[in-house]
C-alpha cells in the first residue's frame, strides 16, 4: 500500500530575493529536517527552489550593514551562522535521502543546505558559485570540506577566484551527482515522490540515473584538461602570492583569456580572505565536516567582530604582502570567551556514511 507520507517537498519560497536564506528559512529547516528524521513514513526528502534560483546565499545583509555602520552587532550574525552551519552538519550527515534540485543560482549559503546533500541534481540553468573573497568573506557553510575533495586543486581554484560554475561543470567535477534537463524536472518530481520501497536509495538512484543525461563541457569551461593542468600547476603553490606569480608565468609563456580572467579574479579580491580561504581548504582536506564547520564558525566570528580587519568595510590590509602568516593565524583560533561565545555545539552525528566524504 502506498504511503502518502513517503516523501517530503522542501520548496524556498522567496524567489524576488533568489531564496536567499533568512533566518526564520534556516530555523524552520533545521526544525523540518529534525523532525523527518525521527519519522519513520519518510523516506525522502527534496529540496527545490521556487522562481529562477535555487538559493542565491545567506540573507545576511542586515547584520552586515548594522557592522558596516558601527552598531557593533556582530553577534547576531554569529548566532544566525550558528544555526545555518548547524544546519548544514544536519544535512551532511543525514540519515536519510536528500535531493538537492539547483536549478538556477547556487550561491554561498546556497551551496550549504545542497551539496550536502545525497543527490544533487544540475540543470542547464543552473550556475555555481562561492564568491565570498570579494566580498570581504571565505567560503563557508562547510566549503572547506567539499571543496578540498574536488579532484586536484579545482577546489582551490573555485573557493579563491568565486568561479562560475554551470551544470554541465558541476557534474564533471562531483559537485552535482546527476544533471537533467530543467524541462524533465517536474516528471522527475512526480517519480520521485512513488518511492514506497524499503530501500529508498537504490529506487531514487534508479529514477535519477534514468532522467540523467551526460551534457558536454562548453569550449571554454575551466574543466578541460589543458586547463585542469594549469589549475594543478599554479593552484598547488603553497602561497597565494606564489600562485598568482605561477599564474602570470602562464600568461607569459602561453597568453590565454582564462588565465587573465583568473588573475583578475584573484587581484580584485580581498588580500586577506584569499589567505585564509587558501588556509581553510588546505585544513579542510584533513578534517571531517563537522571539524570545518566549528573552525568555519570561529574563522567567522573573528570577520564579523572585526578586530583583526574591517574586510567587510574596506580591505585593509590592501595587499597581500601586508597580510602575514601571525595574522592568519588569529582567524583560526578560538575568540575570548567574552559576552557568552562559545564554539560551535553540533548535535550528535545522525550518520556517519552518508557524510560527503563518500560522494565526491
Amino acid at each position: 500500500m502506498e504511503d502518502k507520507y513517503t516523501v517530503r517537498i522542501l520548496t524556498l519560497n522567496r524567489p524576488n530575493q533568489m531564496n536567499a536564506l533568512s533566518w526564520n528559512m534556516i530555523t524552520r529547516l533545521l526544525q523540518l529536517f529534525l523532525a523527518y528524521k525521527d519519522d519513520p513514513r519518510v523516506k525522502l526528502v527534496i529540496l527545490k527552489g521556487q522562481g529562477k534560483a535555487f538559493c542565491a546565499g545567506g540573507d545576511v545583509r542586515p547584520v552586515i550593514c548594522d557592522i558596516v555602520q558601527g552598531l557593533g552587532k556582530w553577534r547576531l550574525g554569529a548566532d544566525f551562522l550558528s544555526d545555518q552551519y548547524t544546519l548544514n552538519y544536519v544535512m551532511a550527515t543525514y540519515s536519510k535521502i536528500q535531493i538537492s534540485i539547483m536549478n538556477g543560482i547556487v550561491m554561498g549559503g546556497g551551496a550549504g543546505v545542497s551539496i550536502h546533500g545525497r543527490f544533487r541534481i544540475a540543470t542547464e540553468k543552473t550556475v555555481f558559485a562561492m564568491p565570498e573573497t570579494e566580498l570581504g568573506l571565505f567560503p563557508d557553510v562547510g566549503a572547506s570540506y567539499f571543496l578540498s575533495r574536488l579532484p586536484g586543486f579545482f577546489g582551490e581554484y573555485v573557493g579563491l577566484t568565486g568561479a562560475r560554475l554551470d551544470g554541465a561543470e558541476m557534474l564533471a567535477c562531483g559537485l552535482a551527482t546527476h544533471f537533467v534537463p530543467s524541462t524533465r524536472l517536474t516528471a522527475l518530481e512526480a517519480d520521485l515522490c512513488r518511492v514506497v520501497s524499503n530501500d529508498p536509495d537504490t529506487f531514487s538512484s534508479k529514477i535519477l540515473n534514468a532522467y540523467t543525461q551526460h551534457p558536454h563541457l562548453k569550449q571554454h569551461s575551466a574543466y578541460h584538461r589543458h586547463v585542469l593542468d594549469v589549475i594543478d600547476k599554479c593552484f598547488s603553490r603553497r602561497t597565494v602570492e606564489e600562485i598568482i606569480s605561477a599564474l602570470e608565468r602562464e600568461a607569459i609563456q602561453e597568453p590565454d583569456e582564462w588565465i587573465s580572467a583568473t588573475l583578475r579574479a584573484l587581484k580584485k579580491a580581498s588580500p586577506a580572505s584569499l589567505k585564509i580561504s587558501l588556509r581553510s581548504i588546505r585544513e579542510g582536506r584533513f578534517q571531517e565536516v563537522g571539524q570545518c564547520l566549528i573552525r568555519e564558525y570561529r574563522m567567522v566570528c573573528h570577520v564579523l567582530k572585526g578586530e583583526l580587519s574591517k574586510d567587510l568595510v574596506e580591505w585593509e590590509p590592501q595587499r597581500l604582502e601586508q597580510v602575514t602568516d601571525n595574522m592568519v593565524d588569529q582567524y583560526f583560533k578560538r575568540m575570548d570567551e567574552e559576552e557568552g561565545w562559545e564554539d560551535l555545539k553540533l548535535p550528535p552525528r545522525i550518520n556517519l556514511s552518508s557524510s560527503i566524504i563518500a560522494k565526491l
